[in-house]
């Protein structure tokens, strides 16, 4: 695996993280914003990229907006609402062909950064709030978002069971808000929290293309004029908690397919030691087709459409996820625990160690594929303060041993059951 290292930089209280290299034809371009997820702010904060993509102050129209990316050789705009351990972050993407491959008359790499400059710091404004009709626009299309949650049972059995699992907890926020609190926004409360998210926001400015981090420097000083007096940096929280007696909960809607879903909580985090282990833990008990999951409850006993697990090493939390007849339930379940048990007995074969290190070093070498997959990396080191280069993951993945994942099961201590069934008794 080739080596590639960010440089780092700060400009306006904005890190800067440059990866300069040839091998892309295009500029990839990645601002992170984030803010500690509160129930107060998690609104207004997930609607403020959707309003800032409608208009700015020299693009005030959509269309004009659009076309600006147009001329740009079809330069591509996005962003992303998500949360990270206990934090919301919004993230912005350009993507914009390298300018040796066109003959544009200005950079390329500048007309981003001044187009996306532009697009965070310096939106549409009417008698000092932004548009009421795109504000207006934009809630409508958030609340379909958060409403069409609920026709993908899949997606839904997910958030509720992390709704149940953190209660007394600002992870059991959905990044996207909740109707409720949309109601209430206007243009001019919107406009002030804008102004406060600018302020408060964690800003991490990543590039990966044949630039430097002196010229990315100068176009950051240049195009984002912030009046901030602080870069404030991610508090790295160890994860603690007390394992407690298991949480059942049945929710019924009508359904014909059950989903059954089960939360995990462990100590085990991203800027762990063991973080590699509980990656291989994860790995066997269900990302692959390979996994136990997968094989014992799919494919062997036939009772899932479905089955798999994920883990997240920013929160110390391992989710599984099925969906299942409704009338197999207590044989899925009774399953699937199975599973978790013989991982803590050390029942792993070879062959499941061999192929779990595979699967994760393909995923480790393929990412070196994709710009933007390697910000997305890299960005991890940010969030958690631990500095672990790809390849310094892989080595730690090809080191770990059967015993050391049985070491890490043991902290991983089922916290949750949500099983969404009919709404008639079976």
């Amino acid at each position: 695996m080739t080596t590639m290292q960010f440089e780092r930089g700060e400009a306006n209280h904005i890190r800067i993280h440059v990866l300069p290299t040839k091998r892309f034809k295009t500029f990839a371009v990645s601002l992170y914003a984030g803010i500690p997820l509160k129930e107060e702010l998690v609104t207004p904060t997930a609607l403020t990229p959707f309003v800032l993509r409608r208009g700015t102050s020299s693009y005030p129209e959509t269309t004009l907006f659009r076309e600006q990316l147009e001329h740009m050789y079809g330069a591509g705009f996005g962003f992303d609402v998500y949360k990270r351990g206990n934090y919301q972050i919004i993230t912005f993407r350009m993507d914009t062909i390298n300018d040796s491959f066109v003959k544009a008359e200005d950079s390329l790499l500048e007309q981003s950064f001044a187009f996306l400059g532009e697009v965070v710091t310096r939106p549409l404004t009417e008698k000092g709030a932004f548009r009421a009709s795109y504000v207006k626009a934009e809630k409508d299309n958030v609340r379909k978002k958060l409403e069409s949650i609920i026709n993908d049972k899949a997606r839904y059995a997910a958030e509720r069971c992390m709704e149940e699992m953190f209660k007394q907890d600002v992870y059991r926020l959905n990044p996207l808000g909740s109707r409720e609190k949309l109601e209430n926004i206007t243009e001019q409360s919107l406009y002030q929290a804008y102004e406060q998210w600018l302020q408060q926001a964690h800003l991490d400015l990543y590039v990966v293309g044949d630039t430097s981090l002196e010229e990315v420097t100068s176009l950051v000083e240049e195009h984002f004029s912030l009046k901030r007096t602080s870069t404030p940096a991610y508090a790295h929280e160890k994860v603690e908690f007390e394992p407690r007696e298991v949480n059942s909960v049945t929710e019924r809607l009508n359904v014909n397919q059950g989903k059954l879903n089960m939360g995990l909580r462990t100590p085990i985090t991203y800027g762990d030691d063991q973080y590699a282990s509980a990656l291989m833990y994860s790995g066997i008990l269900g990302s692959y087709p390979h996994s136990k999951l997968f094989v014992n409850v799919r494919e062997k006993a036939s009772l899932a459409y479905y089955a798999s697990s994920r883990y997240d090493g920013h929160k110390g939390l391992a989710t599984i996820q099925s969906g299942i007849e409704i009338q197999n339930y207590e044989k899925a379940l009774g399953i699937i625990k199975e599973q978790l048990e013989s991982l803590r007995q050390g029942e792993i074969s070879e062959l499941e160690m061999s192929q779990t290190k595979a699967m994760i070093r393909n995923q480790l070498r393929e990412m070196q594929d994709s710009a933007f997959e390697m910000i997305a990396y890299d960005f991890n080191r940010v969030l958690s303060g631990k500095d672990r280069p790809a390849e310094q993951l892989l080595e730690q993945v090809e080191a770990v041993t059967k015993q050391d994942i049985v070491d890490a099961a043991q902290t991983f201590h089922l916290d949750t059951i949500y099983f969404l069934t009919g709404q008639k008794e079976e």
